[in-house]
């Protein structure tokens, strides 16, 4: 059993950027990651499914009362001065176990699709890392007010859910390319050198496909979308087509 925290909510509305609620971005984002991890076969549980608050204590509590095996928490950042750092971090109340392991993999998965990796670092004041009695990470997506996380979340919103579900199934040795739900992508390049996909992934972003890279068998894989329809997959591949690049169907 899992357990699923988004950050704030209620009258608590977290980091706040531009009319930008960390609260609405956290709860949309658990509630995606969820879903994926239940297509996996794993029984999730949330600290909130709504806009309600209830204290960091409260939900720790939560979480050792219904006896989970782990607590994710999932956060989005902030900094004093607007557009200066960007990027994800996780937290962990000490670098040690299997928990420094699921954060370094959701870290990783995130890397991937574009975000600078700030890296883990250990919170042993944090009361839902400290006061859990199950191992505990806590994931920063991005800086809220960084215009770049911003729109990296925007823009890959289905693939960040995807990448953080991704980081928690590969630690537990849960192949994360089977589900119940088909999903299809449409893949524009593969290359052994990273370099030329993270170039060819920028090139996609700037024209507001929402592309990511697959790492996999010693290739990066430039892949655009995640579709559970398959009318959806062929119309982002038509188009894709149409601005010239090859393209393959993934499913």
């Amino acid at each position: 059993m899992r357990k699923l925290q988004s950050a704030h909510g209620g009258k608590d509305p977290g980091a706040v950027y531009n009319g930008r609620r960390e609260k609405d971005d956290t709860l949309r984002l658990v509630l995606a990651i969820g879903e994926i991890l239940q297509n996996h076969g794993l029984d999730v549980e949330y600290t909130r499914t709504t806009d309600v608050y209830e204290s960091p204590y409260e939900k720790a509590m939560e979480a050792n009362n219904a006896g989970v095996d782990y607590f994710v928490s999932i956060h989005r950042n902030s900094f004093p001065t607007d557009n200066v750092v960007s990027g994800v971090e996780s937290l962990v109340y000490d670098l040690s176990g299997i928990k420094l392991e699921m954060a370094e993999n959701i870290n990783e998965q995130l890397e991937a699709i574009g975000f600078v990796n700030l890296g883990v670092k250990a919170r042993p004041n944090l009361v839902v890392l400290r006061r859990t009695t199950m191992p505990a990470v806590l994931v920063e997506v991005g800086f809220i007010n960084s215009n770049t996380d911003n729109q990296l979340f925007d823009q890959n919103f289905e693939d960040i859910a995807q990448a953080i579900a991704a980081g928690i199934l590969d630690t537990l040795d849960i192949d994360s390319s089977t589900s119940n739900t088909s999903i299809y992508r449409i893949q524009v390049g593969s290359f052994r050198n990273p370099v030329y996909a993270n170039r060819l992934q920028k090139e996609l972003q700037a024209q507001d496909y929402p592309a990511s890279v697959i790492e996999g068998d010693n290739l990066f894989r430039v892949q655009v979308g995640r579709f559970e329809n398959l009318e959806d997959a062929v119309a982002m591949e038509q188009r894709l087509k149409r601005a010239g690049y090859p393209t393959l169907l993934i499913n």
